[in-house]
């Protein structure tokens, strides 16, 4: 990550806003973010590595599969880093009086959750929501059970006072899980921020930053995300600093230059842009009719058609189809330098070699974080995830609908691999906003089903690296 003098002043900078789990009042502040934290593993061998690979093909085939493509101020919230480049995390308060909770950051759906305190030993060791301790609880009394592979989720939807990077969202639709089959949870997560689209959202309600950015309340209509690197560093530990969600503004502290944006494709669900090139080691890979890539925080690495993928290897020499657990996915040799780059219309953005390697399974073998989709008919092409997004300063636009990529400052890229205590939870000054409508009814029950598994088979996978 950053250099430790560059990472202490900006820490320094960050928590010397309000880092109390829940909001506090105090003097204005010209913007808000939340720091991101991130999971770290410890020695992995080949078994857990294929597993935690099957894992995550599986899971995008069930997030994915099926779904049809069709007062003013800025705040910040400081991200945790968890398991080395696994997942991101921030920090979200919710009830009254407020109770901090963390939660995956995830730009590929739309719907907020949390594990209840009547769900018992199956959703872990994780802090759990009590909706008795607060005032401000609803049950909207709409159960729902969801199947994930050979277990089954339960639980209800409910409305209640959320906080995030010093805003407050009133009567705020979200689900409460009652009920896992397996142990999933990984402490200290809670649950999913969905940060897509309304359409998505399987509760039907509005997304907690649609409802900000919609209403008014932030200075700008958007929100930009910069995540930190540790894939590179050995004896990481399980949660690093990981980087940062600025909602209502853009931190120029962390690019360089412009924002490049790109609208989305269609009517806005996903965060759905289209993709002009994508070139490895100087060769230029054929991606003609399967060009749009869903940008999504919330997956580890790249996903994409058969095609393109053995394409994309054929240019490392050296590298092997992988089989059993391994399918869709390609070792090569970790000594090898690989160079990608991508271009949505614009300029063309670099992806360190460093996040090409996914996983190393011996001394000389890495597993490529480019892996093909098993989606199916009816999905997206691209699922392009943190092992590029690592590599960029992120915008997500509310208006027009659009994604936006940055070159990251000296100062973003010197918090790569800085061993460091993780940030406190980060609320900043309360801004409050209600929620006035749910999203559409035509959504289908299924997202919930979806968003949940994918939530599922993320924890698990994450287990493997304990």
């Amino acid at each position: 990550m950053f250099a430790s003098a560059s990472l202490t002043t900006l820490l320094f900078l960050l928590l010397s806003q309000d880092v109390s789990g829940a909001p506090a009042v105090s003097t204005a502040v010209v913007g808000r973010s939340i720091p991101i934290r991130r999971l770290s593993p410890s020695p992995q061998n080949l078994t857990l590595v294929a597993q935690q690979a099957k894992d995550q093909r599986d899971l995008l085939a069930v997030k994915y599969g099926g779904q049809s493509l069709q007062q003013r101020g800025t705040g910040y919230n400081l991200i945790v880093n968890q398991r080395v480049d696994t997942g991101y995390y921030g920090t979200i308060a919710i009830g009254t009086p407020p109770v901090s909770f963390d939660v995956i950051l995830d730009t590929g759906s739309s719907d907020l959750w949390l594990t209840g305190s009547t769900c018992g030993a199956g959703c872990g060791t994780s802090p759990t929501y009590d909706p008795a301790q607060s005032s401000t609880f609803q049950n909207l009394s709409k159960p729902f059970e969801i199947q994930y592979g050979s277990g089954a989720a339960a639980g209800y939807v409910a409305e209640e006072t959320v906080q995030m990077a010093g805003f407050s969202v009133a009567k705020q639709g979200f689900g409460v899980v009652n009920a896992l089959s397996s142990n999933f949870n990984t402490n200290p997560v809670s649950g999913i921020m969905g940060l897509a689209w309304s359409p998505l959202s399987s509760t039907q309600q509005m997304p907690f930053w649609q409802t900000l950015a919609s209403g008014g309340s932030w200075d700008s209509a958007l929100f930009g995300v910069q995540l930190t690197r540790y894939g590179n560093v050995s004896g990481a530990a399980e949660n690093e600093p990981g980087g940062v969600i600025d909602m209502g503004y853009t931190n120029s502290s962390l690019y360089t230059g412009s924002i490049e944006y790109h609208n989305l494709v269609g009517t806005p669900q996903y965060w759905e842009i289209n993709m002009n090139t994508l070139t490895v080691q100087g060769k230029s890979i054929d991606i003609a009719g399967i060009s749009t890539a869903i940008i999504d925080t919330g997956t580890t690495n790249i996903a994409g058609p058969a095609s393109a993928i053995a394409s994309i290897y054929a240019q490392i020499p050296g590298s092997q189809a992988g089989t059993g657990q391994l399918q869709g996915y390609y070792t090569y040799p970790c000594s090898t330098t690989v160079d990608v780059q991508f271009n949505f219309g614009g300029n063309t953005w670099s992806m360190s070699s460093a996040d090409f390697a996914h996983s190393q399974v011996s001394t000389t073998e890495c597993i490529g974080a480019f892996f093909i989709s098993s989606i199916g008919e009816g999905g997206p092409s691209w699922i392009i995830g943190d092992a590029f997004l690592k590599n960029v300063y992120s915008v997500f636009k509310y208006s027009p609908a659009s994604v936006g990529f940055a070159v990251l400052s000296e100062t973003a890229i010197a918090q790569n691999g800085v061993k460091a205590t993780i940030p406190s939870p980060t609320m900043g000054v309360v801004t409050v906003a209600t929620n006035t409508g749910s999203a559409s009814s035509a959504v289908s029950n299924g997202s919930l089903s979806i968003l949940l598994y994918f939530w599922l088979a993320f924890t698990s996978l994450a287990f493997l690296f304990c």
